[in-house]
């Protein structure tokens, strides 16, 4: 059977070289109307009237969708194709835009929490972030051109005394040659001094807290009058009670300038 669909003015029609019973099997929900219209025929030999009649099924919306659904899937096939795979209802759209708004106030919100998470943090750190003053306070600049050769001086940073000792050539050679098994503590000269001349180390004996006394003891450097801590010219324990070498703490020398901290 050879059936040929006709889209026109929002109506469908179709034509077919059928009887109006084999029509009416089709078309079995539709209601039809019936025309005759006469045609006139011409050939070159003879002429004479024909009469023809049309069937037009007259379909409503939810019978149109209906035929559209089930339309042969070609000539001479009586098998119809369902469409349900293919199509929508309206149950369906309704959960799929109710997803898509929850995945976007889903998204939404974990964008609000993430960004008022990382502001509370941050004024967290802020606020623990030591101020300009205190950084300011932190380090320590000291000319070494004023300190003469062979003299120690004493400077406060962070509380605490720093002794800053401008050292001798024999005092240098008198440290050096220390044995490491003569030390309590024992550590070489080079790894307490970045340059030979200059010791820089905290004033702090590291037996109870006492600050030593400059240029005593029985190695001629540092004393601990508490009890009896002697420190040599590297501020090495010699002898007495105190466990460790004096703390040497972070610093840099440029030229004549002696930054601590």
């Amino acid at each position: 059977m050879n059936i040929s669909k006709v889209l026109a003015s929002n109506k469908t029609y179709f034509t077919t070289s059928v009887n109006k019973d084999a029509f009416k099997a089709i078309f079995n929900s539709a209601t039809l109307s019936k025309r005759s219209d006469k045609v006139e025929a011409q050939s070159s030999k003879n002429a004479s009237n024909v009469s023809t009649t049309y069937y037009t099924p007259k379909i409503s919306i939810g019978n149109q969708r209906r035929l559209k659904s089930t339309w042969s899937v070609g000539p001479g096939s009586t098998k119809m194709p369902s469409w349900k795979g293919y199509t929508k209802d309206d149950s369906s759209v309704s959960n799929e835009k109710s997803k898509t708004f929850s995945y976007f106030m889903l998204g939404a919100s974990g964008a609000v929490l993430a960004s008022s998470a990382q502001s509370s943090v941050h004024g967290f750190l802020v606020n623990l972030a030591a101020s300009a003053d205190v950084l300011a306070v932190s380090k320590m600049e000291v000319d070494l051109a004023k300190i003469p050769l062979g003299q120690s001086v004493t400077i406060k940073w962070r509380g605490k005394p720093v002794f800053v000792r401008h050292r001798t050539e024999e005092e240098i050679k008198l440290t050096e040659a220390v044995p490491m098994s003569a030390l309590v503590d024992p550590q070489l000269d080079s790894d307490r001094v970045k340059i030979p001349e200059w010791l820089i180390v905290i004033g702090v004996c590291t037996h109870l807290g006492c600050v030593p006394i400059k240029d005593s003891g029985d190695f001629g450097a540092y004393y601990c009058p508490c009890h009896g801590s002697h420190y040599d010219y590297s501020g090495r324990i010699r002898k007495g009670p105190a466990p460790l070498n004096l703390e040497v703490p972070e610093y840099t020398i440029d030229g004549n300038l002696l930054t601590i901290g």
